[in-house]
Parts: structure tokens; C-alpha cells; sequence
């Protein structure tokens, strides 16, 4: 087992490594990644790493194996892992949660990303973590037990009683978003989700809400594990060059879709249009 200073250097240079890889300057989030012992937020040891692309691929009981670019698996016959440190790094530096604000986090796995996120909202703010897994969800409430502004929750965070947000943070793949995850954002709140919309892989998108409505960003190609009762099938236009048209979305309720839709679900429907 490295000494802890050896540790901390290995996560000061990983947290500096993974922000670099993602092009973004945040030395707030970069910070909380090289403060967040990741040892401390997985199952235990042994672990099994891998980078996509398998350039790196095996069992390891060292911590130091852990700041490097890669995946952890938690559940292997689940296909559930801690993702790849890069994404959720360019991801977080995205909706960049500010101390003071309360952040949702749907799909926490064992807790390691909830851990920064809560590090990026204090003091002042809260984190409100939902697993669906009841192992899992039981770790990060071990984990996370001495961060008093972190609550977990062992429920599915789909059709959830969330709290009103600044920051909804979902770790699992939607074919549209939950209207709650839209409904609980506070004005000015920033939602990030792997949006695959017919299912396989798909695309990262984030939502900010406005005064005129729920301005969309489709950016990075991504793949998660499908987020359980997030997976509605579309009913109306949805083709892979419209996706990345799309600049806003909108509740049925609100307005109805029109020529503008790049894709239309049941509750909400996605629009080229800015609000």
C-alpha cells in the first residue's frame, strides 16, 4: 500500500491529467478530483480497471492503479462501473455545481462522483444521491456517511420526489429525460444526462432552464448502462442527424410539438428551435 503522500501526488497529477483531457479550465472541480481518495468510494479491493479501448486491463489491489483514466467495475454481471474519470470530469466543469447549491445525482454507483460533487458544493449547499441498487446504494451510504450535506437515497431517482435543483447529475443512460428531472430544476439549474435515444450509444446532453424554457446542447458521444425506467420509446421523429440539431426541450404540456421536433416521447419532445 503507497504512503499517503504518495497517494495525494498520484491524484494531484491524475486530477491534472484528466482535466487536461477534457479541454475545460475549472480549477475549482480539478481540486475536488485530485482531494477525493477514489479508494474510498469503490467496492473493495480487489479491483478490476479497464481503459475503453482496453489499453489497460486488469485486477489490482494498489490505489495508485486507480488514478489513471480509467473504469472500475462494481457489478460486473450488470455491466455497472465507475466511469471513466475524463467524462465525468468535462461533465461536472459543465454544470460547474457552486458552493450553496443543491445537486442531484441519479445512478451514484458506490459514491466516488457524489463525493465530488458535494466537495464542489460546500459550504452551504447539499447532495441528494439516488441508487437503485441496494448493494450499492448501502456502500455509498457508508461512504459517504461523514458528509452531512449528502443523503442517500435507495430508490430509483425516475419519477422520484426530488427537490428543487441547481444541478441534476444522471450517471444513467435516458431515451428522454424524466419531466421531474426537468420540473426540479431551479431557474437557472443545468441538467446532464447520456441521452441515447433509440438505445446503444448516443450523445451527452446538457439543459440549462431558462426564463423562455429548456435550452439543449448536444455535445460528446457517450455510452452508459440504461437508466431503469427511463427508456421510452419515441413516438414520434427521431433520426441521428436530427439529434444533434437539437437546441431545446419542452414538456407536451407546455406546448405541443411542431416541424421543429427533432424527436417527440410521450411527456416531452426535443426541438431544433432556441427558446
Amino acid at each position: 500500500m503507497p504512503e499517503p503522500a504518495t497517494l495525494e501526488k498520484h491524484r494531484s497529477r491524475y486530477a491534472a491529467d484528466i482535466m487536461r483531457a477534457t479541454g475545460a479550465e475549472n480549477a475549482r472541480v480539478e481540486k475536488a478530483f485530485a482531494s477525493v481518495p477514489r479508494e474510498d468510494f469503490l467496492t473493495p479491493p480487489p479491483w478490476r480497471i479497464f481503459s475503453p479501448g482496453g489499453v489497460i486491463e486488469k485486477n489490482t489491489s494498489d490505489p495508485a492503479d486507480l488514478y489513471d483514466d480509467v473504469l472500475v467495475v462494481l457489478d460486473r454481471a450488470k455491466g455497472i462501473n465507475n466511469g471513466q474519470p475524463s467524462l465525468h470530469a468535462a461533465w461536472i466543469a459543465a454544470v460547474d455545481p457552486r458552493p450553496g447549491e443543491t445537486a442531484v445525482h441519479v445512478g451514484i454507483g458506490a459514491g466516488y462522483y457524489t463525493a465530488i460533487l458535494a466537495r464542489l458544493v460546500a459550504p452551504g449547499g447539499a447532495v441528494h444521491g439516488y441508487e437503485i441498487e441496494a448493494r450499492l446504494a448501502a456502500l455509498a451510504r457508508r461512504h459517504l456517511v461523514d458528509l452531512f450535506h449528502v443523503t442517500v437515497h435507495a430508490v430509483s431517482g425516475v419519477q422520484a420526489d426530488l427537490p428543487p435543483a441547481d444541478v441534476i447529475y444522471v450517471n444513467a443512460a435516458a431515451t428522454a429525460p424524466d419531466t421531474g428531472w426537468l420540473q426540479a430544476l431551479k431557474p437557472g439549474g443545468r441538467l446532464i444526462f447520456p441521452w441515447q435515444s433509440m438505445g446503444g450509444g448516443g450523445v451527452t446532453l446538457l439543459v440549462q432552464r431558462l426564463e423562455s424554457g429548456f435550452a439543449a446542447n448536444p455535445t460528446m458521444a457517450v455510452g452508459f448502462i440504461p437508466c431503469v425506467g427511463a427508456q421510452g420509446q419515441p413516438s414520434g421523429r427521431c433520426g441521428p442527424h436530427d439529434l444533434m440539431e437539437t437546441r431545446s426541450v419542452w414538456l407536451t404540456d407546455d406546448r405541443a410539438p411542431d416541424a421543429s421536433a427533432t424527436a417527440v416521447y410521450d411527456r416531452v419532445w426535443f426541438s431544433s428551435e432556441q427558446v
